[in-house]
């Protein structure tokens, strides 16, 4: 067997065969009842394409369960499965579980889960498996994530472990991420780790994916939940500002309307955010617009009124300063890109 490694050449994606043989990788796909279909497709179809446009048996995989019994999806969806103890020869095991895994108790898989982790295996989850391999005392020294609706009861159970917000994390033999289509952006990430970025973004591409998000792009709620957390009184003054997107309101009549200062909001700024109220404020609406660009055909001039600019030649300065592009360059680039 050969390894299939992809490069560039003169602006072209080509491949080329090296000498060196690779053994395939042996995948173990756990499935818990009830687990979400959009991230257990997320992986299975990663690995099939990785394999299909290297032409190369890179990886294999098996489904398993605690008991062997064909698994639910939480659509109905039913796939065979082998009994876990029957997994041999791993060289990974992803976890896909359901957001009710805090409540997983069968002890027999969690053991499984340490003997596994003894044997030197990659363990990791898509979806809300994290709770099995913190159960399983797993993840005491590795950073993680997990949906956003479970951090705050992950959090109360296990406060010793370092939860994040991310879309995913990677760290030593561990990999968890938030779900949905996270787990794509993740098991590109990690095909990219082995085979490099050029494969990677061939995959994406595949599934008209615009872009592999990073270990640092936030999930667009658990930033919230955290926040709101810490500083409630700021998520009054941010929920004020994202309902004023057209006509922006002033400060004052924020600081009126939410019983604060301007002095107080100023430092919830500061503190949380580390800017000031009229910066937030322009990125939410910047960030509003970029939406509105991307994804719909509306004209410039009536985005830029959308999004509360007074001026066309205004909203592009500021975005331009904020995405290092005008509207119109952008809008071309990433519909070229989709059509690449």
């Amino acid at each position: 067997m050969y390894r299939i490694e992809w490069g560039i050449n003169n602006n072209a994606n080509t491949a080329r065969v090296s000498r060196i043989s690779i053994q395939t990788e042996k995948i173990g796909i756990l499935l818990i009842d009830g687990y979400p279909l959009i991230p257990f497709s997320c992986v299975v179809d990663a690995l099939r394409v990785a394999n299909r446009l290297s032409e190369s048996e890179l990886y294999e995989w098996e489904y398993f369960a605690p008991n062997g019994d064909p698994v639910s999806a939480s659509s109905g969806i039913l796939v065979p499965t082998l009994p876990l103890t029957e997994a041999k020869n791993l060289v990974t095991l992803v976890i896909c579980a359901p957001n009710t895994a805090q409540h997983f108790t069968d002890a027999s898989t969690l053991n499984i889960l340490k003997s596994l982790d003894r044997q030197g295996v990659n363990l990791g989850s898509v979806s809300s498996g994290s709770f099995l391999l913190a159960k399983a005392g797993l993840l005491d020294n590795c950073r993680c994530t997990i949906h956003w609706e479970n951090i705050p009861v992950f959090k109360e159970l296990y406060p010793q472990i370092d939860v994040t917000f991310t879309l995913y994390e990677i760290d030593q033999k561990r990999f968890t991420c938030s779900g949905g289509t996270a787990a794509l952006d993740m098991m590109l990430k990690l095909i990219e780790n082995q085979y490099g970025r050029v494969l990677a973004q061939e995959i994406s591409r595949q599934f008209q994916h615009d872009r592999i998000r990073t270990e640092i792009d936030s999930q667009q709620m658990a930033d919230r939940i955290d926040l709101a957390m810490r500083a409630p009184r700021l998520i009054d003054v941010i929920k004020l500002m994202e309902s004023n997107i057209e006509v922006p309101l002033s400060l004052p009549s924020i600081a009126n309307q939410c019983n604060l200062s301007l002095r107080q909001i100023e430092r919830l700024f500061h503190k949380y955010r580390s800017m000031t109220p009229s910066q937030y404020y322009l990125s939410l609406r910047l960030t509003h617009a970029k939406q509105l660009l991307l994804n719909t055909t509306s004209s410039v001039i009536d985005i830029s009124i959308a999004t509360g600019f007074e001026t066309q030649s205004y909203f592009t300065a500021c975005y331009r300063k904020v995405f290092g592009q005008s509207p119109r360059s952008h809008r071309s680039q990433v519909a070229t890109e989709r059509q690449g």
